[in-house]
């Protein structure tokens, strides 16, 4: 008995110690050296969202054309409208995208509610706090800009002249009511003229850009310059200024650098 007892206390030493040691060789890591080595996975990278920049619209009239080209040639495809009128009077009458209206309504031809059902704004112009029509792109602007042409009867003689008859069309929305400037049709020509607008037509009609550089290298034709007078070019083509005043359609005797006047009388329909 007693040597049974002696047995069963050596074996109890024996596994304690055993369990003693295992216990003590065991590495405790601290808490905070754990929490170092939690490895946050990488936050997923997506250029897409991360690397965004939003284009910088491009100002002054060369841009305004780059914006609004293809725009103005889908008109001229849908509505027969030379795009190179369109460009002209959006650049006319928006100041070349930076007016009020634009700002304020997307509406880049000045075109007053009217019988118009959607949203709108107040501006002044010919008189205080007149109704304008909004858009919530530029595109539809352009859009209404032919509805409106199209589904009026006083513009529909324009319908009739060759899709890229800017000079015809030119004095024809002036005669039609679109504008009471008398200057309007030489502003909008002025502009086909010294931009190269005609180029934007003959690319929907698939002539050759050939074809319509003859327009601007036709001698009948003189670019403003600074410091010029009308008196001085009537001198310089011999032919009065009354004359070249009505060949333009100017009613006085201003004149802006850039602008384009013809110098010759040009077909009795214009």
């Amino acid at each position: 008995m007693i040597r049974r007892i002696v047995f069963l206390f050596l074996m109890g030493c024996i596994l304690g110690s055993c369990g003693s040691s295992k216990r003590t060789t065991r590495k405790v890591t601290p808490k905070k050296e754990r929490e170092e080595r939690v490895i946050t996975p990488p936050k997923k990278e997506t250029p897409e969202e991360e690397n965004v920049v939003n284009p910088i619209p491009k100002t002054g009239v060369e841009g305004y054309i780059e914006t609004y080209a293809a725009i103005a040639q889908e008109e001229m495809r849908q509505y027969g409208i030379p795009a190179s009128i369109t460009l002209a009077q959006g650049i006319l009458e928006s100041g070349a995208g930076n007016g009020e209206l634009v700002r304020k309504a997307n509406n880049h031809f000045g075109i007053k509610c009217h019988d118009w059902k959607g949203a709108k704004v107040y501006h002044d112009d010919d008189e205080k706090g007149e109704c304008f029509r909004k858009y919530s792109l530029a595109k539809f602007s352009y859009r209404d800009h032919s509805l409106f042409l199209t589904n009026r009867g006083r513009y529909a003689a324009l319908f009739k002249l060759p899709k890229d008859d800017y000079k015809g069309w030119a004095k024809g929305l002036r005669a039609a009511g679109y504008a009471t400037d008398k200057k309007y049709p030489a502003k909008l020509v002025s502009l086909i003229e010294r931009y190269e607008l005609y180029r934007y037509d003959g690319e929907v009609l698939g002539k050759a850009e050939e074809d319509y550089k003859k327009v601007k290298d036709k001698k009948n034709q003189h670019t403003v310059e600074k410091g010029e007078t009308l008196y001085r070019i009537s001198k310089k083509y011999k032919i009065s200024v009354e004359d070249l005043k009505k060949i333009n359609g100017l009613e006085n005797n201003d004149i802006f650098v850039g602008q384009v006047l013809y110098v010759e009388p040009f077909d009795s329909r214009y």
